[in-house]
């Protein structure tokens, strides 16, 4: 999964300037960053995102500068450093083949960041794909095109505000994945408790469904309460959610099951739920549990690429 979520922020930060983006279209050995990350530049010099992890940026950014200034989308190929002192490559053994191309109706249209962001908070991913003769991106599949997937931001919506949810979302936090803690009981849900988090203290079952829990989000239920837990569990089940787990031993989880059944979900549909939730690492305390649960998710993710 390619992290380029600051550099569609930054586009639409810096649209009417004369922008260049750069794309990371093919990669071979240890190539440092994957297929489809990109690297945007400004007119002026700045630039958010890496294609090389700092490998070929400087020469990157003076191709950007030329496409800014006119010339056509170019491609180049990098690869492994030779004893050249100014050649210009990958000491990590790697190749990677870099598209610049303007961001204009003539190479990446502008409003393609908008549609990426809008279908981002729909929770959808949108696909692109671009003619590596002419540098012109469009959206949609094209045969014979590089085509690049924009998933939506990984979330972590976290129903139930309890002693693991606070440990629970501080981990979301440090590995890149945005944490929402849902619970209509305001006196478990308050900023004091989770600092820095977004809060939501609407039903369960609405709250996910209004947040179209796609391949990128995870549904965990923390509450023990029936009456917070299955309702949450049914709305992520009636999405194409990406990991839902629910806290619980094997036998409340068991009755759980039965429940949800009841309510006319078929047995592959219920054998999506992570139950007991997280790996089992044999957790102790509420910080075990959440890092279990926490690498419980990241697998489930990882799973689904």
């Amino acid at each position: 999964m390619n992290d380029n979520g600051a550099v569609i922020r930054k586009a639409t930060e810096w649209r009417g300037a004369r922008l260049a983006l750069a794309t990371v279209v093919s990669t071979w050995g240890s190539a440092p960053r994957p297929r489809g990350s990109h690297m945007i530049v400004h007119e002026d010099g700045r630039f958010e995102g890496s294609i090389s992890g700092g490998c070929v940026e400087t020469d990157v950014l003076q191709r950007a500068a030329e496409v800014i200034g006119g010339r056509p989308a170019n491609l180049e190929t990098y690869g492994v450093a030779d004893g050249d002192a100014w050649a210009v490559g990958l000491p990590c053994g790697g190749e990677i083949s870099v598209l610049v191309q303007p961001v204009s109706p003539e190479g990446f249209d502008p409003a393609l960041f908008e549609r990426i962001a809008a279908e981002s908070e729909k929770g959808r991913a949108l696909t692109l794909s671009t003619d590596l003769a002419t540098g012109l991106t469009r959206e949609g599949t094209g045969e014979g095109q590089f085509h690049n997937r924009y998933d939506p931001p990984r979330r972590l919506l976290i129903v139930g505000a309890v002693q693991i949810a606070q440990s629970l979302s501080a981990l979301a936090q440090a590995i890149g994945v945005t944490p929402v803690v849902i619970d209509p009981r305001g006196r478990f849900l308050t900023e004091e408790r989770f600092p820095g988090v977004e809060l939501d203290d609407r039903w369960p079952d609405e709250a996910v469904a209004a947040r179209f829990p796609g391949e990128s989000t995870a549904v965990v239920t923390l509450s023990h309460d029936i009456k917070i837990d299955d309702p949450a569990l049914a709305a992520a089940l009636r999405g194409p959610t990406g990991y839902i787990a629910a806290l619980g031993s094997r036998k409340s989880h068991a009755a759980r099951l039965e429940r949800l059944a009841a309510l006319g979900f078929s047995a592959e549909e219920l054998a999506r739920i992570d139950g007991p939730a997280g790996l089992d690492i044999g957790a102790i305390g509420a910080a075990e549990i959440a890092l279990s649960i926490a690498a419980g998710m990241v697998a489930g993710f990882n799973a689904k690429r």
